[in-house]
């Protein structure tokens, strides 16, 4: 995904959002291809928070995680360039959705 920051959409925003509540963000991949994306998940790691998001119009496609920083009271996804962030973000994920699994 692109090194651009994505903004992250609350409730009181003033952007537009889909009739369903979703917020959708647009991401630009590698190749300069946009893909609408749906954040479906949130969560903490070492105090820093992330987002899982997948594509809207390919809900079979891997999800995308990024990093939520803050920058005054605007939050943004960054995508994650630390190999060993990464690899701990997708551990912890991972054990996230086996264990929703076994509900």
């Amino acid at each position: 995904m692109s090194d651009e920051k994505h903004h992250v959409h609350g409730p009181d925003c003033d952007h537009d959002h889909d009739e369903q509540g979703e917020d959708i963000f647009i991401v630009t991949d590698e190749n300069g291809v946009e893909h609408e994306m749906v954040m479906v998940y949130t969560f903490q790691s070492q105090e820093q928070a992330y987002a899982v998001l997948l594509d809207r119009n390919d809900p079979e496609a891997d999800g995308v995680i990024f990093r939520v920083e803050e920058e005054d009271e605007d939050a943004f996804l960054v995508n994650i360039e630390d190999e060993a962030e990464w690899e701990r973000v997708v551990t912890i994920y991972n054990e996230i959705v086996a264990q929703e699994g076994e509900e």
